[in-house]
Order: structure tokens, then sequence, then C-alpha cells
């Protein structure tokens, strides 16, 4: 890769809150929209602060036209009041966030659209045109999404500049209630960015989280009559993390299955699984997935019915999955998830409605069991893999991975129609 085709981190005009405006930073914070457990995860934050984030991120009201109003007039508004107020100066952002051993810091910035950036998951297209909607009404990124690169040496580019930066005082601090304190510094020393621009400019980036996101910056671009590769639409906000420096963690998400009872579950599982049921609770259930060799689930229709599932039926694998993909993908949980449980023995459509995603264990229990549905439990993919397969150009199926810590939301938005 050449210094003129990697990746180009834009500094922007952060829309912050305004300290004297709310009750503190950590009541107007937020999960990222898709780790929000709605409805209740919606009211708990809400209830927060009169200007929790999660009202532009999660609008609700009648229809989606009507929502995306509402968060575009919400933001207007808060501006106008100023609750959110923009930096003076163009700036890239370092974040760092740590809770206990666990310690990242990246880059907050305007990336790119037409570098290079490797996706590892397919994406729901329902859910794409509906973050696009909310997006384009209020011409705004309200949460970066998660981005991965290798760096170099950490003694100079940009890893150098983090580390310097972070030795200052910050913009801000705040601990949220996961325990994480996050703390953001503004970079915008020109010899500083120049060196940012430079150490980007030989790297690739992985997308770690955020699938949707960065696809739904694309869809805006392309939508946008006239755009050039100056236009801020040919750029969205992310966070740029240097893996080899800082490692991500890598956990499952796991399916909710609304309409398919446990026991209708099990029944049509005869032959083309071994089912066995567990003892104890969730915790048991969860250390018997991770002992299990091989591919393996968790099937849970409550807090106190929990059955593993393994040993696949060689010929249903052969029969299902299909075969112009790598050894790596075809092995993958979640590639015999959807290709012969979901699509083959359950049939179950392709469809946010009749497939959940949950980033938590006990809210995935909690929703099957409300609902009279099953949760399937996952395990979690190697970073390694995931990124071995992206380089392969093969994207594994949507919702495979949760990497993390994830950015959480509200500590830095960015405007589109002022952004320069």
């Amino acid at each position: 890769m050449t210094d003129t085709d990697g990746l180009r981190l834009l500094p922007f005009r952060g829309l912050r809150y305004a300290p004297d405006r709310i009750s503190s930073l950590t009541a107007v914070t937020s999960p990222p929209y898709d780790v929000v457990v709605r409805p209740e995860g919606v009211r708990h934050l809400e209830t927060a602060d009169p200007y929790n984030i999660v009202r532009l991120i999660l609008p609700h009201a009648a229809d989606p036209a009507a929502r995306h109003r509402q968060a575009a007039d919400t933001l207007h508004r808060w501006r106008a009041e100023g609750v959110l107020a923009q930096d003076p100066d163009p700036a890239l952002y370092v974040y760092e966030q740590r809770s206990g051993e666990v310690l990242q810091r990246g880059l907050i910035g305007a990336l790119r659209l037409d570098g290079p950036v490797l996706p590892h998951e397919d994406v729901i297209p329902e859910v794409v045109e509906d973050r696009a909607a909310l997006m384009r009404a209020a011409a705004a990124n309200f949460e970066p999404l998660l981005l991965s690169y290798r760096g170099g040496n950490p003694a100079n580019g940009a890893t150098a500049v983090i580390e310097r930066v972070v030795e200052g005082t910050p913009l801000l601090s705040t601990t949220t209630e996961d325990g994480f304190t996050h703390r953001l510094w503004a970079v915008t020393a020109p010899a500083d960015l120049a060196t940012i621009d430079r150490d980007l400019a030989r790297r690739q980036a992985l997308i770690a989280d955020g699938h949707h996101r960065w696809a739904t910056y694309q869809r805006l671009y392309e939508q946008q009559p006239g755009a050039t590769a100056a236009s801020p639409w040919a750029s969205g906000l992310v966070l740029l993390v240097d893996t080899a420096r800082y490692p991500l963690q890598v956990r499952a998400i796991h399916r909710v299955l609304p309409h398919l009872p446990p026991a209708k579950a099990l029944a049509e599982l005869a032959g083309a699984f071994r089912t066995r049921p567990l003892a104890g609770g969730l915790p048991d259930a969860l250390r018997a997935l991770e002992e299990t060799p091989g591919t393996a689930f968790v099937l849970s229709g409550g807090p106190d019915s929990f059955h593993l599932l393994d040993r696949p039926d060689p010929e249903l694998l052969d029969r299902t999955i299909r075969r112009d993909r790598p050894e790596a993908w075809r092995r993958l949980d979640a590639t015999v998830l959807h290709s012969v449980l979901l699509d083959e023995v359950w049939h179950i459509p392709d469809h946010p409605s009749d497939i959940g995603y949950l980033h938590h264990a006990e809210a995935a229990v909690a929703h099957a069991a409300r609902h009279g549905g099953s949760a399937v439990l996952m395990r979690a993919t190697s970073e390694e893999t995931v990124r071995q397969l992206a380089e392969c150009g093969v994207t594994m199926p949507r919702k495979s991975t949760s990497f993390g810590p994830k950015p959480a939301t509200g500590l830095v938005l960015r405007t589109l129609e002022d952004d320069n």
C-alpha cells in the first residue's frame, strides 16, 4: 500500500453537550443504537435526562418519517437552546475508555469513504434505509462506528500523538453506568494532524462495529446530487483504534426467535443436532457452551430452560452450506446457525420481526421468555479469524461478532450541513 491509497481521517468541528445545560455527561450518553434494549432501555435513558442522546438516535413516533423529523427537530432545538454547541476549530479527537485492566485509545474523525475499509458482515437493508433516512433528515452523524487497524511503531506516527495528547487536560471526562471512564481531547495542531495523516495513509481498516452505519454513509453519499470527494457526505464519523497497541475484545451476538417456542424448536431438531438439557442457570449454560468442541449453541426459552445443541449431522451440513467459501467460513457457528438451523431446519424468515439480535445473553433469554420464543446463545469469533476472512473479501453472516469496548454515544457528534 502506498502513502496515497490508505486511510484519510479528516478533522471536523465536533458538536458537544454544554456542561452547564445538562445534569451530567453520564446522564445524556447512551450505548450505540443497536445495543440499547428496546423499549425498556430507551425509557431508562429518556428518564435519565431530558436531553439524553437516545432521543436523537432512537426517536419514537407513529411512523418512520415522523421519527426522523422528530430527531431533526430535536437536534435543531437543542442547538438553538445552547444544549449542544459546536467546537470552534476543526479537530481530530483522542478518545480513551478505561475500566479496570481494560484500556482503549483511538482517534475520532471523519473518515473518507473511498479508503481501504474492510467489512466482515452482511447488513440488513431495512436497517440501512432507516439509518439513512434518520441521518439525512438530521444532516448529522450521531455516533461513531468502531474501526480497527494495525499500526506501526508506537514511538512515532498516530500512536505517538495519541500517547502525548493524553498527558494533557481532557475536554471532558465521565464514567458511564457500565463502569467505563471516558475521556476526550482535541487535536488541532497542524503538525500533529499532518503526522496522523501520513501514518494512516499507509493503513487499511477493519469494521469492528457499525457495518450498518458504514453502509448508511455510503448510501447517503451516493444519494447526494452532485456530491464530490470534498463534500461532508463523502466521509463518516468513526473511532479508529490501533489494535496492535490496544487489542479489541470480541463477544458474541445472540439471536432471539420470538415466534419459535422452544418445544417446537427442539422437536424440529430431531436428527439434525444432538440436544441435551443443561442443569443450572445461565452462567452454567454459557460455560458448557464454551467448553464444547466443534459447532455448538445453547437454546433457551427462559431463565430455567437451557439445552445444548452440538454434533450437527455432517450430511446436513454438507447439503446446506455453500461450497464456494473458505473452510474457515463454512465452520463458523454463525454460518451453521443461519444456513442450517434458521434456513433449513426451522424455516425462520430473514426479517427483523422474526430474528432479533441482542448483545447480552441475559437480555436475550429474558426477551425470549417474555414472548414465548427461543433464544440461541452464541460464542465469540476471534478477531484474527474475522480479519483473515475480511482480507479474502468474504463476509460473515450479519451480527456474527460484537467488538468492544464500543464508543459511548453522545460525547461528540458531527453535523454535515455546516461541517468544515
